[in-house]
């Protein structure tokens, strides 16, 4: 050891010494962007509404439920997923209308608009964890291998959690001419994973920037960041308006309910398509996740408090990330969706859809879901009926609903 090494910080030392899927931390002149952030303060970003972002209530009470062997077999399929046999062939003709979205499961959707070729949240690979032996493990397999999805004009990223921002995934991405649009300090990661400076548009929100005829913007969200245990909060995470020539859409990334969706709608909105984050909620932690109940209310709010557009549900199907049912998310959002009277999409994982043309709206998930408990959205059945007889709630078995 030479005299020298003494005045190397000692974390500077320890950023040297993580491994390469915990990415990178902000320094230099981009770190000088972050402290002069408005959405930056005593030294962390804020959220626009405050979070609490661990998770509240009892740590053994959370651990109970969801290792319950009974509850584990509700959170996963109880079949094949379908996924979607012909993406590729249905991809190769460019939209009629001008746009077309391609749910690839989870976050990840393939969104072609207005000539642009958009690819939010990609992730390709098998776990969404820092480890390829533990960790959340895909339910069903990716539609399409990377590879063949053909040329894609901008990747989008919300933020650097491992089931957005997949390493495997931007390595291989790394290698080709898209541009990355991500939020401010997210660029770290990617330019140690390969991806040149000259390729990344980090913005702060309410930032924008223009990629092949089409406008991206930053919008807030209500979530956190981090990528190890040691969270300092030095990465942004956003929601995204996008926005072309004739069509807008907008992507939630990770959220919780916040009143900011009514502003971002009147700034960019009304939107053809939402595509909003409405699965993994638990009331372990309510104020960063929606529940789809939150997410119908997240979309009517983007749309000017009317039903307008269409809303794609993400965040779920494919990883096991909360302790509610597997289909529990689908089930709930399309009660919520009839109550409102507003139009969603229920693709499987691989099915383009475009939102000006026919959706796809069977319960496909229903063949292959384990029965549920009974539902507590639907609460047109009180807990006690008149004279204090107690209401049976029976298990929901979605493959025989309605």
């Amino acid at each position: 050891m030479t005299g020298a090494d003494y005045f190397v910080p000692f974390r500077a030392k320890m950023r040297s010494m993580r491994s390469e899927p915990f990415g990178a931390d902000p320094a230099g002149a981009r770190m000088q962007r972050i402290l002069s952030s408005p959405n930056f303060a005593e030294g962390v970003f804020q959220n626009p509404l405050g979070a609490r972002t661990r998770p509240s209530g009892s740590t053994l009470e959370f651990a109970r439920i969801y290792f319950q062997k009974e509850q584990r077999i509700r959170r996963a399929p109880a079949g094949t997923v379908p996924v979607h046999a012909t993406t590729l062939a249905d991809l190769a003709a460019p939209p009629a209308t001008g746009l077309r979205l391609t749910w690839m499961g989870h976050s990840t959707v393939l969104a072609e608009i207005d000539g642009a070729r958009v690819l939010f949240d990609p992730v390709w690979g098998e776990r969404c964890s820092p480890f390829p032996f533990a960790g959340p493990k895909r339910l069903h397999p990716v539609p399409v291998p990377l590879a063949t999805l053909g040329p894609v004009d901008v990747v989008v990223i919300s933020h650097d959690h491992y089931d957005h921002l997949d390493l495997p995934t931007i390595r291989a991405l790394a290698g080709t001419d898209t541009v990355f649009a991500v939020p401010l300090g997210v660029g770290a990661h990617l330019e140690r994973w390969g991806v040149a400076p000259d390729r990344l548009r980090e913005l702060d929100w309410n930032e924008t920037t223009k990629v092949n005829g089409v406008s991206l913007t930053a919008t807030p969200a209500r979530h956190f960041c981090g990528r190890g245990l040691r969270n300092n909060q030095h990465t942004l995470w956003a929601s995204w308006a996008v926005s072309g020539p004739e069509h807008r859409i907008y992507h939630s990334g990770d959220t919780g309910y916040f009143p900011g969706f009514r502003d971002i709608g009147a700034e960019h909105g009304p939107f053809d398509a939402t595509m909003i984050q409405l699965g993994a909620y638990s009331e372990y932690w309510p104020d960063i996740h929606m529940t789809p109940a939150e997410g119908m209310r997240a979309h009517l709010d983007l749309q000017g408090s009317r039903p307008h557009g269409v809303l794609l549900p993400i965040h779920w199907g494919t990883f096991n990330l909360a302790p509610h049912a597997w289909a529990e998310p689908a089930e709930w959002a399309r009660d919520a969706a009839e109550e409102a009277e507003q139009a969603v999409a229920f693709p499987r994982p691989g099915e383009p859809f475009e939102p000006a043309c026919t959706l796809p709206v069977e319960p496909w998930w229903r063949a292959v879901s384990a029965p549920m408990a009974a539902p507590q959205w639907r609460t047109a059945v009180p807990d006690v009926v008149p004279g204090g007889a107690p209401v049976v709630r029976r298990d929901l078995d979605v493959a025989g609903e309605r």
